[in-house]
């Protein structure tokens, strides 16, 4: 075959993979229409916005914009590392993470476990939309409710302990009680939702497995440690990995609402550091090195969980 022949040959290959991809495009038009607003959603609020991590490295000014500020290197990170806050930051962050991680992840997979395990189809049903309702409450409405029953003058709990005689406990501004109090309501709001995926990955184990380990004298206990949690395995590791991309990402308006001036050492994260800083103070460039460390940290942890996931045999994310 010569080299002409060979090259009209390769022309008409890719002639009729282009086709070939066009007319797959046609055939799943409306398959691709509904992703467009997906995308565009990534586009407009994911991708365009990564552009201003360059402020970072600049002293942006707003009337100069992005392109005419001027560029000072790794400096706002020197500065941001070299505070004393750094550190009160860095600690209130991690407890706060690890409190989530180890306490309210496996919650919602103990809670998925107990929901699976009800065989009233009306009784499972109501429990679910029970657990599910606070998660479409807003944060202004839980602390609200949070202020309701804990506050110092007139809330529920100080007003049966002072009922027994006891005394009052400064709930909402006592150092002790924050921590406690964020998981609490974490956990509250968000458990039931969290359950979702757990469930829908329940469903999908084969029912002759259970009927097998019957017959062998397994218990319910034993059906769901042998049987159950190794099904959705892979699941819960792949939540968990994604869950350590967000791991120093707490979420603003809870913290926001629940620090005061006096809980203020125990309760200021990053988030709350960055609105402060970034916003109230207008030092744009200042939070945008604050921002792109937690980004930083929470890409690192995802990738070396996703290793440490594929060479322990599982699939991972990547």
């Amino acid at each position: 075959m010569n080299v002409n022949a060979f090259s009209e040959r390769y022309k008409k290959l890719n002639i009729y993979l282009l086709n070939s991809r066009f007319k797959n495009i046609w055939k799943y038009r409306w398959l691709y229409l509904f992703m467009l607003p997906g995308i565009l959603f990534f586009i407009i609020f994911r991708y365009a916005p990564m552009w201003g991590v360059v402020m970072a490295f600049q002293n942006y000014r707003p009337h100069l914009g992005i392109l005419g500020s001027e560029w000072v290197g790794f400096a706002h990170f020197e500065r941001f590392f070299s505070l004393p806050d750094f550190w009160m930051l860095f600690r209130n962050t991690l407890l706060l993470a690890i409190y989530d991680l180890v306490i309210f992840f496996p919650l919602t997979i103990i809670l998925a476990l107990m929901l699976n395990e009800i065989t009233r189809e009306w009784f499972k049903r109501s429990i679910q939309t029970i657990v599910y309702i606070p998660y479409f409450l807003s944060w202004v409405v839980i602390v609200g409710i949070t202020h309701l029953l804990l506050s110092t003058e007139g809330g529920l709990i100080n007003e049966i302990i002072h009922y027994f005689r006891g005394e009052t406990v400064s709930f909402l501004t006592s150092t002790d009680w924050f921590r406690p109090l964020i998981i609490m309501q974490m956990i509250w709001k968000d458990a039931g939702w969290g359950t979702i995926i757990f469930l829908a990955a329940l469903t999908g184990v084969n029912p002759q497995l259970y009927e097998a380990a019957k017959m062998d004298g397994a218990n319910r206990l034993r059906m769901i440690w042998h049987i159950t949690l190794p099904a959705i395995r892979n699941i819960i590791i792949i939540l968990m990995i994604l869950r350590l991309g967000n791991f120093l990402d707490l979420g603003f308006e809870q913290i926001f609402l629940m620090v005061n001036s006096l809980n203020r050492e125990v309760g200021e994260v990053f988030d709350t550091y960055v609105y402060r800083v970034g916003l109230v103070q207008g030092q744009f460039s200042y939070s945008a090195a604050v921002g792109l460390f937690k980004g930083v940290v929470g890409l690192i942890l995802v990738l070396g969980a996703d290793k440490i996931a594929k060479k322990s045999g599982e699939e991972g994310i990547f």
